[in-house]
């Protein structure tokens, strides 16, 4: 009777934490953008592979892009850890589409803005654009 009681109570414990997980909806665009702009600041390469899909892969695998972009910017290394700080401008959410605007404020002072395009594929978002925004015209 005990044994039973304990096995019913393991089971159920055991579905409680399935569900649990299942229902986790793991990182928002939001947090997927920021880490984005964090991997290309510190020029990692192998997160970037990992954030990003198909279409900004180069066609390569895992290995290749990494082995490609290390060699990219091996002689340009002023290209990495220029930003003090990665914020959300706008962020625009649909149903397997996301934009995401992010404002990189450099140690230098200077604002650049990105849009960051993101697509659902299965249950994990993925990057599938980026691109400069660029600075409104100064007026005199």
């Amino acid at each position: 009777m005990i044994s039973g009681i304990v096995a019913l109570t393991v089971f159920a414990l055991v579905v409680c934490v399935i569900v649990l997980f299942a229902r986790e909806p793991g990182p928002t665009p939001a947090d997927i953008a920021v880490s984005y702009e964090l991997a290309w600041d510190r020029l990692d390469f192998d997160t970037l592979w990992s954030l990003s899909g198909s279409e900004l892969r180069d066609g390569l695998d895992k290995k290749g892009y990494i082995v490609a972009k290390r060699a990219a910017y091996a002689l340009q290394t002023e290209l990495g850890n220029l930003a003090e700080r990665v914020e959300l401008e706008d962020v625009a959410v649909g149903l397997a589409h996301a934009v995401v605007r992010t404002r990189v404020t450099l140690h230098t002072g200077a604002v650049v803005h990105n849009d960051i395009a993101l697509t659902k594929l299965s249950s994990s978002w993925v990057v599938t654009g980026y691109e400069l925004v660029p600075a409104p015209p100064q007026t005199v």
